[in-house]
């Protein structure tokens, strides 16, 4: 992209959403710590300061990926019969699977000083669906500090893990038990043998399990509210 010819052919065509774009998939390859401007320039075959036409330094870069990020998570809505939990599972499943694609972006989703359209919208939508479903503010916000504070929470988790699949979940389990004397660690080893090294072991599960747990506690929370007081 940066050879002649391609740098004017680059500038041209030169958009907000295609820094922003370009700049998003530089961060899912290589990470965030090695973005800079200089090298998003050359990978969109411009100078650096051609960039600042759209965005107006890095800062602003960041906002704007992170916005483009939220953009990704479906925004829930409250169904006719009333199912908010299901609008929440979905919404919270969608939010895992975007941060499991932009592992990156996690550390930097609440951090924007300038939160973006996309952002606001998807904050809106899901406090609105708490409000729509009977939640009193106070417990809307409970609800929503709780939720994303367990997906982001995984995500992060999920992400750091030292395998993948629930295969290489039993290889890493074998292997540490390799090293260590069977009966130093004895609840260790009774959930790796009972749990991990069990056929069809997957990680993700662990995700449903707890969400399941935290809509359960949402809902019984939301009850309290309604039950007159004597």
């Amino acid at each position: 992209m940066t050879d002649k010819g391609g740098a004017v052919a680059g500038k041209a065509g030169l958009t907000r959403q295609r820094v922003l774009t370009t700049a998003v998939t530089m961060a899912d390859t290589a990470g965030i710590d090695g973005l800079t401007m200089r090298k998003l320039g050359d990978e969109l075959g411009v100078e650096a300061m051609s960039l600042y036409h759209h965005v107006a330094n890095k800062t602003a870069l960041l906002d704007g990926m992170v916005d483009s990020v939220f953009a990704e998570i479906v925004s829930p809505e409250l169904a006719a019969d009333g199912d908010w939990q299901t609008a929440l599972r979905e919404r919270c499943s969608s939010m895992r699977a975007v941060l499991l694609r932009h592992p990156w972006a996690t550390p930097l989703m609440e951090s924007r000083a300038s939160p973006g359209p996309a952002t606001l919208r998807q904050h809106d939508a899901v406090l609105g669906l708490l409000r729509a479903a009977g939640f009193p503010i106070p417990l809307a916000a409970h609800a929503y500090s709780l939720l994303d504070a367990y997906v982001y929470g995984f995500a992060l988790q999920e992400a750091s893990l030292p395998f993948r699949t629930g295969e290489e979940a039993g290889e890493v389990a074998e292997a540490i038990m390799a090293d260590q004397p069977i009966d130093a660690y004895p609840h260790l080893a009774e959930l790796m043998t009972e749990h991990v090294l069990r056929p069809g072991y997957d990680y993700a599960d662990e995700f449903d399990y707890g969400l399941a747990l935290i809509l359960d506690g949402l809902r019984r929370a939301l009850d309290e509210q309604h039950v007159p007081r004597t």
